[in-house]
């Protein structure tokens, strides 16, 4: 867990967006492992920006490259990869929500254990992460990083079953929360999801050799063939036989639950073209802006898209309403955060370092700005202030998902309560004022969950996980019920 929900501060308004802590992938019995790893990382790069690393097994020993920074920093070097023989491998593309950012949180974290070395990566958080750290430590346990993926290592070694796949089966029943989990052996690669399935996994399959990874786009960068999701609760052992051949061994060990996706991942997380759930993620973002449309109307000239995550629901909110759809606003990909010095003369210039409005298709017009999500509101207020410089006549302000009123414990980084702009007003009045709009709107509960699943919420049994909106968590949050959201973790300065 992210105890204090806090964000980076060289850039003032990185805290205005919502993080995921990472993607997935793995590779059994392909001897080029590494290199559909790294591709697959690649594919995987939104879901984790700050570090990436790499896990391969040759037959004799394993190899490990972890590295701070962006995939193709690193992995795009055919050094790198020959440092990482072997046709077993396991990546993985980290954002921190759980620790610092420093190397030793960097994934996959290996150990050694008695029956031999075990890689793990996973995507998500535990909500009883810090209540089982608590309790290992207690009883002797060293741990070397803050990352609440090394209680699952702990919990494998202390196990006390014959086999690693019974073994990891033993410890991940103790942990709770929403996740998808990668784990190797020295034959073996092992997908588990959680009981709930909060967090995607998928299988698919390239040469007959089995992979697992958290989105669709990562098999289709590769050419791979998309097999099958991984089910809520399932845990997937896929082993390399004496012969050659790979058994693969499907288990269900926790009690059968109802699969409650998170629907950020449609509305946010999820690259555009991946399929989360048999649910084609840019169909469902046009849907959400066509169901916007009908239940939040304006007269308008222009819909113009806040880039790049409310491009879909933009279009569809332009076709249902008929309103011409433009690029009102232009995007620079290049501008890393460490580029700007964070000297008060240059983050006035905010968020055009990042955005610049195209005035040809704003003066003088009515402009619907379309978003995602709207989290605290300080880049719509910098946003709706540029469109009205570029000489918009009006601008309002349209959101493809319900107001955010709730923190998360499952693997998004997200802001304090408090913090969070539908918290801060009285009603979305007083909403629109602030962030500049002559109106704002936000996307019902009821509209994205038609867009997704085809129907509405079912208060009894929700078909989705959607706490941010709702306050209805999934699971229980143990170690925030617990106030052991409150303890902090001791932090070892790390240079690397």
């Amino acid at each position: 867990m992210n105890q204090s929900h806090s964000f980076p501060t060289d850039d003032p308004l990185d805290g205005d967006t919502l993080h995921e802590e990472c993607g997935v992938f793995g590779i059994l019995g392909h001897p080029d492992a590494a290199a559909l790893t790294a591709l697959g990382l690649h594919a995987l790069q939104h879901r984790g920006q700050e570090a990436a690393g790499i896990v391969s097994f040759d037959g004799k020993r394993f190899y490990q490259e972890r590295h701070m920074g962006l995939v193709g920093d690193h992995y795009t070097n055919p050094m790198t990869l020959a440092r990482l023989p072997g046709s077993i491998t396991i990546g993985h593309t980290r954002y921190s929500t759980t620790g610092e950012v420093a190397m030793r949180n960097v994934q996959p974290l290996f150990a050694e254990l008695e029956e031999g070395g075990i890689a793990i990566a996973h995507n998500g958080n535990f909500t009883n992460g810090l209540t089982l750290r608590r309790q290992i430590i207690a009883t002797g346990a060293i741990c070397q990083s803050t990352s609440d993926t090394e209680v699952v290592l702990h919990l494998i070694a202390r196990s006390r079953h014959a086999s690693t796949s019974d073994r990891f089966i033993d410890a991940i029943r103790q942990m709770e929360g929403g996740y998808s989990m990668l784990a190797m052996t020295r034959t073996k690669l092992i997908a588990a999801r959680d009981p709930t399935g909060i967090r995607p996994l998928v299988m698919g399959e390239l040469d007959g050799k089995p992979i697992f990874c958290s989105e669709t786009c990562a098999l289709d960068i590769i050419g791979a063939k998309f097999i099958r999701d991984v089910e809520n609760g399932e845990v997937v052992i896929c082993e390399i036989q004496p012969d050659g051949s790979i058994s693969i061994d499907a288990r269900k060990p926790s009690k059968p639950q109802p699969e409650r996706l998170c629907l950020f991942e449609y509305v946010y997380f999820a690259r555009p073209d991946s399929v989360v759930g048999g649910r084609n993620v840019y169909t469902t973002r046009k849907s959400m802006g066509m169901n916007l449309a009908k239940e939040s109307p304006v007269d308008a000239d222009v819909i113009v898209p806040v880039p790049d995550g409310g491009t879909p629901a933009a279009l569809g909110y332009a076709q249902q309403s008929g309103i011409p759809f433009e690029y009102g606003i232009i995007r620079n990909h290049y501008v890393g955060r460490t580029f700007i010095e964070p000297t008060q003369q240059i983050r006035a210039f905010g968020v055009k370092l990042k955005h610049s409005a195209n005035r040809a298709m704003i003066e003088g017009k009515r402009v619907v700005l379309v978003d995602d999500s709207i989290v605290r509101g300080t880049t719509s207020l910098k946003i709706v202030q540029m469109i009205r410089e570029a000489g918009a006549r009006e601008v309002h302000v349209r959101v493809a998902s319900p107001m955010i009123f709730f923190p998360d414990f499952y693997g998004i980084d997200t802001p304090d309560a408090d913090k969070l702009l539908a918290n801060q007003y009285a009603d979305v009045k007083a909403m629109a004022k602030y962030i500049g709009a002559d109106s704002l709107a936000f996307l019902s509960i009821d509209g994205l969950y038609r867009a997704v699943g085809g129907e509405d919420r079912n208060p009894a049994r929700p078909q989705f996980t959607d706490h941010y909106f709702t306050g209805d968590y999934p699971t229980r949050l143990l170690d925030k019920n617990g106030e052991s959201m409150g303890n902090k973790i001791s932090m070892l300065a790390s240079n690397g």
